[in-house]
């Protein structure tokens, strides 16, 4: 892909994730999977110890993870995972943060890091000397998650820390361009998606990821959609809030589905055309395998194991969440059988729930 370098076959990596793969092998149906992943960003807010100067001002401490070189992340990082996916081959996971295992040897690996630095929501990258040709990274967003299969979906880049480091999606649609979940406000982001067309609707899929919306409201003077049990303070005046248990359409190839569970009002969008089911913190791909992240889970784990089952009728080959890997099926069917086995875990983990 050309967001995340190249898709990986899940049967191909059981040392990386063994968990996954025996459960996946394991299951009545001894399906034969392969599935594909592309790594995105996966949650988990861990709280840094920052060091305090002289002058009483925060210091950023470079970890001495990192190796030698002008790449480095400091202390403040969230182990968000955005740096390694956008550029597995600088960064990686060491003591429950990133660090810089490789310095960027090529231009393509260099522009993957200056991207990574500018998407990171914690701003954790950082470089020894100010990157001369970080104007010409900064043109490169919103970026295309994969231009051969699935055209207009881009990924756009800037996370934001209020919402965890979430990523955040614009489609570019014939009936006006829709914005999935909110970046980091940034002018220079607004102008490159004005010049592809603007926003029409700013899609929130629950309240955790909303970060700037008012700003990207304002700067495009889109509609907000959110369902109403999600709404807040801060999003109050929302412009459109659905309610009930849906699902609700826009236009003829965009279908909302409601899916209780990590928060009452989470919706998943499904894009008909490409079958992409964009999924927020939902449902999404980690190290240990599919997951419902059930230790961030703010309303009910049985009924969003409940909306996990709900996705087995749709018809989609790709799950791009908010947080996590991205997943591409090979086919309906073997999205089924994923998903009905991951059904049929939950049900047995969490049984006396439905009893």
């Amino acid at each position: 892909m050309a967001l995340a370098n190249k898709a990986i076959n899940l049967a191909s990596v059981g040392s990386n994730f063994p968990s996954s793969i025996d459960k996946l092998k394991n299951s009545s149906t001894k399906a034969q999977i392969n599935l594909r992943v592309a790594r995105n960003s996966s949650v988990k807010a861990v709280q840094s110890s920052s060091v305090e100067s002289d002058t009483g001002r925060w210091v950023r401490k470079r970890r001495h993870q990192n190796v030698d070189g002008d790449f480095f992340v400091d202390h403040t990082c969230i182990d968000c995972d955005t740096c390694r996916w956008m550029a597995p081959q600088v960064f990686t996971r060491v003591g429950e943060m990133s660090a810089v295992y490789k310095q960027p040897t090529s231009s393509k690996d260099r522009l993957k890091a200056l991207q990574a630095l500018l998407s990171c929501p914690t701003s954790s990258i950082r470089t020894e000397v100010p990157p001369p040709d970080i104007l010409e990274a900064q043109k490169t967003f919103p970026i295309p998650v994969d231009e051969k299969k699935l055209p207009g979906v881009y990924h756009c880049g800037y996370h934001s820390e209020k919402s965890y480091g979430a990523a955040s999606y614009l489609i570019i649609h014939p009936g006006g361009n829709i914005l999935i979940d909110s970046p980091r406000f940034t002018e220079k982001l607004a102008k490159e998606i004005e010049t592809m067309g603007g926003v029409r609707y700013l899609f929130l899929t629950h309240k955790d990821d909303v970060a700037d919306h008012a700003k990207w409201a304002t700067r495009f003077s889109c509609d907000r959609i959110l369902h109403s049990e999600d709404v807040e303070i801060c999003t109050a005046d929302v412009e459109m809030k659905l309610e009930g248990n849906g699902p609700w359409s826009l236009g003829d190839d965009i279908m909302l589905v409601h899916a209780p569970g990590h928060t009452e009002g989470t919706v998943c969008l499904l894009y008909k055309p490409l079958k992409i089911l964009f999924t927020g913190d939902h449902l999404m791909m980690t190290e240990s395998g599919l997951s419902i992240m059930e230790m961030y889970n703010k309303y009910s784990v049985p009924k969003q194991v409940d909306s996990v089952q709900k996705l087995i009728q749709f018809d989609f080959d790709w799950i791009i969440p908010g947080h996590g890997w991205r997943i591409e099926f090979k086919d309906f069917q073997e999205k089924n059988t994923v998903l009905e086995a991951f059904v049929r875990e939950k049900y047995n983990q969490y049984s006396s729930s439905y009893k």
